[in-house]
């Protein structure tokens, strides 16, 4: 490996995250409260430790694919360890176990919290909470590579992150690759302040405007209230809500096509057609349950219903209900969704479409050669054209190898936590799946800080596995990664 080339990539990223403390600074001297200094210091010591790496190790390699895969595993540690600091200093989280398991749930888009009073924060630390969403959303190594030096192999570093990523589909929007992240960092920005003008204008308040719209777009679930969204009570905030957890569920090349006017190639987009299935059917299963069980009148079950299931099936996390109290038939299918995940190429984790798309119809046409055409050639299409056998095993792999996970993990967290199999399962499901709260004693309305350091380390790096697509989380455990 490349290690003076890692170095000062390590380097810029610190360098990125401590100038990100700009904005929580700004929000607390706008507040006037006592968190400034511990922000200022936590800045001043990662732009500190990041500056040396950055500026002595310089070097003219280029980055290979195993570079790119350590630096995104040990950068997502480094960058949640670090930003910590801020609560530590503070003394809003005294443990480093508890500061470092929030920011990591932060960065990978999880939204699982330790904190029991969410609202007692000062408002310069709930807005650094709030943003690690925005930087993890994207994938805070997208926006690394837009500040590194041409020919270092940013391309490699973006694919091992591959939060937004084209793995699937392999699409690309432009020819440079640092054009392409700028491309996604304005989409992404923009549907920020979309957001934010939106709810604003439904008389929000300007600072939980910005947080909620960190935690939306990017499909996170941080709320700077303890009841998540459902301290607003408004139909309107709902919906706008529930409208923008779809949008940082759909693929970011759609907006591309959509702002170029190629309509043509979001027609025939496969995913996001299954996308939009998957939304109709199970808001209107979950929906039809609670009306039928007088849980709700017909519109608020429809209001209700929609944003839980596409809360839970974007891995965002908010909630407006105790979905737990709810009717045990619409409890399952929310469980059900919780696997599904929404589009490659979006803000969002879990398992993802295209994987049940390419899943069904390879068992379709694998069922119809053995019993009904013997000699036919087996033929999987995505967005009219053929899908190559090796993207066929890897989807095939990547979903067994979550379920293989979540079996596993659970077995695990019942044995150090002595907590029952529900909420074992569950807490596993919603850090691998980076949803946050899940059924149990981690249900919506209640949260992590019961669980053990052992369990929270666990799952942390649940978490981390889940939001780099599993493999560049695992791969370092094969000896091989670590020979020349």
């Amino acid at each position: 490996m490349h290690f003076i080339s890692i170095a000062h990539v390590l380097g810029l990223l610190l360098i990125v995250t401590g100038s990100s403390m700009f904005l929580p600074a700004i929000c607390s001297v706008y507040y006037n409260e006592a968190d400034l200094l511990p922000i200022i210091c936590s800045a001043l010591i990662t732009v500190g430790l990041g500056l040396p790496s950055w500026k002595y190790c310089r070097s003219d390699e280029e980055l290979n694919i195993k570079d790119g895969i350590f630096i995104a595993v040990f950068g997502w540690f480094l960058v949640s360890a670090l930003s910590g600091l801020p609560f530590m200093i503070h003394g809003a989280i005294p443990s480093f176990t508890d500061a470092f398991f929030e920011m990591m749930s932060g960065y990978t888009t999880t939204g699982a919290t330790i904190l029991t009073d969410i609202e007692s924060l000062p408002h310069g630390l709930l807005f650094w909470r709030s943003e690690t969403h925005l930087l993890g959303g994207m994938g805070f190594l997208t926006l690394t590579v837009i500040f590194l030096p041409k020919g270092m192999g940013g391309m490699r570093l973006f694919r091992a992150e591959s939060s937004p990523g084209q793995v699937i589909t392999k699409e690309k929007f432009k020819a440079r690759n640092k054009d392409t992240m700028i491309m996604l960092w304005l989409i992404y920005l923009g549907l920020n302040i979309l957001e934010i003008i939106l709810l604003w204008l439904g008389d929000m308040p300007m600072f939980d405007a910005m947080c909620t719209a960190f935690g939306t777009v990017s499909t996170s679930g941080y709320s700077p209230k303890n009841l998540s969204i459902g301290h607003y009570n408004s139909a309107y905030f709902d919906w706008i809500i529930t409208l923008f957890m779809f949008l940082g569920g759909m693929a970011f090349i759609l907006f591309y096509q959509m702002m170029q006017g190629d309509w043509h190639a979001i027609r025939i987009n496969t995913e996001f057609r299954w996308y939009l299935g998957f939304i109709l059917f199970f808001c209107g299963m979950v929906s039809f349950i609670l009306w039928q069980n007088n849980t709700y009148g017909a519109m608020d079950s429809l209001r209700y219903g929609t944003f839980q299931v596409m809360s839970l099936l974007t891995t965002t996390g908010f909630g407006t209900a105790d979905y737990e109290l709810w009717p045990q038939a619409s409890q399952m299918f929310l469980y059900a969704v919780c696997f599904i995940g929404a589009c490659a190429g979006s803000t969002t984790s879990g398992i993802k479409v295209v994987h049940y798309v390419i899943i069904c119809k390879y068992m379709y046409a694998s069922i119809r050669k053995l019993f009904f055409q013997p000699m036919a050639v087996v033929s999987i299409r995505l967005n009219e054209r053929p899908v190559e056998r090796s993207i066929i095993d890897l989807a095939i792999c990547y979903f067994i190898v979550n379920i293989f996970m979540v079996l596993l993990g659970g077995c695990f967290m019942v044995l150090v936590d002595s907590m029952d199999y529900v909420t074992a399962m569950s807490s596993v499901i919603a850090s691998l799946m980076n949803i946050g709260p899940g059924f149990g004693d981690v249900g919506p309305s209640e949260n992590y800080a019961f669980i053990s350091d052992t369990g929270k380390w666990f799952l942390a790096w649940n978490m981390l596995v889940g939001r780099l697509e599993m493999f560049s989380a695992l791969v370092v455990f094969y000896p091989s990664f670590w020979k020349k």
